[in-house]
């Protein structure tokens, strides 16, 4: 007796969705990474109090007294500052309006007209001085824009973009390299040969050290050349940074390649360990909107480390101060898995 049968279309469609379901790295992108993504967005971007404005008062003789009527506005977040951490504070984008008491009751305002922050402070600023003066321009007032590098959205996302092409293509590009070899039953003719463990490791670290080096130049010149974004910082510096970051993500890479034995599954390990560094690391939108509870967490992820060291040197000079407790977070991220890659890696 025939045994019965669907229509060969809904045979075909059902093979179709068995052949998806087994697949672990589309079900991820289709169906996961859209969830996690929006968890992590609507976290950053949750409904909560406005944002105080972050203004400095150049300190003079008045600056005392034009504190004290600011103060009065809870929205403002008010410090005083001399020339020159005022002029640095305005350059790097940690204050969004600087205000200068000038002769008799006039003050100036000095700000970048580009930055939206920047006008929204203008008016609360010029609206708290008017309202404690009695009535709208009984304060004189002058405006002076400026436009300083280094405070611009351009310059704040390249250096994420930095960190997050050095983290992609090291751990991408190592990880896949070694799962393929493996799947291909590469790696199992060099037990035989005299090449020993972190040989076969290390030599994948170097590459991506060479390769970085092209990747760094090109983007860094790039961004100068064409948006002018500021190099501050000391070429060595820079060099140094993206060194260490490319040897954290290689360990990392070497980690997640040292027993996966198909493509599908690194390719879902690596998914799992980049995406809250995606979302979480401040590349495209600060990581101080994520609740400080988890701040401790966002801290410790090593691209998190990469971009905030690039923009240290990139945007504020080089500090050492700023640039040396994240190298020692990319220095941690490199030796635990590296460690743990030579361990755990098998040749089959």
């Amino acid at each position: 007796m025939a045994r019965d049968t669907n229509h060969p279309v809904i045979e075909l469609t059902l093979a179709r969705f068995r052949e998806f379901l087994r697949e672990p790295e589309a079900v991820f992108w289709t169906f996961i990474f859209p969830i996690l993504l929006a968890t992590g967005l609507g976290i950053a971007f949750r409904s909560r109090p406005a944002d105080h404005a972050k203004i400095a008062v150049l300190q003079l003789p008045r600056a005392p007294a034009v504190e004290a009527l600011l103060k009065q506005d809870s929205t403002l977040t008010i410090q005083i500052l001399d020339d020159s951490a005022a002029a640095r504070a305005l350059r790097i984008g940690e204050i969004a309006l600087l205000v200068v008491p000038a002769g008799g009751d006039s003050v100036e305002y000095r700000f970048d007209p580009a930055r939206t922050e920047a006008r929204t402070a203008r008016l609360l600023v010029d609206r708290a001085l008017q309202r404690a003066a009695g009535s709208v321009g009984a304060v004189p007032v002058r405006d002076s824009h400026i436009s300083e590098r280094g405070s611009r959205y351009i310059d704040f996302v390249v250096p994420g973009l930095l960190g997050m092409n050095i983290m992609g293509s090291s751990v991408w590009g190592i990880g896949f390299a070694i799962v393929d070899a493996r799947r291909k039953k590469l790696l199992k003719r060099f037990v035989a040969t005299p090449m020993r463990r972190p040989h076969y490791l290390l030599s994948f670290l170097l590459m991506r050290l060479t390769l970085m080096i092209i990747e760094v130049s090109v983007i860094t010149a790039f961004a100068a050349l064409v948006f002018g974004v500021p190099l501050r910082g000391a070429i060595w510096q820079l060099a140094l940074v993206a060194i260490v970051s490319a040897l954290a993500f290689g360990g990392i890479g070497l980690f997640i390649a040292a027993r996966a034995r198909t493509i599908e599954g690194a390719s879902g390990l690596m998914n799992v360990v980049m995406l809250p560094m995606w979302v979480g690391s401040g590349v495209f939108f600060s990581a101080s909107n994520f609740p400080s509870a988890i701040q401790p967490f966002i801290q410790a992820l090593p691209l998190t480390a990469a971009v905030d060291a690039f923009r240290a040197n990139m945007l504020q000079g080089g500090a050492w101060s700023a640039v040396g407790p994240e190298l020692l977070i990319l220095a941690i991220w490199f030796a635990i898995p590296f460690v743990a890659a030579l361990r755990m890696f098998r040749w089959q």
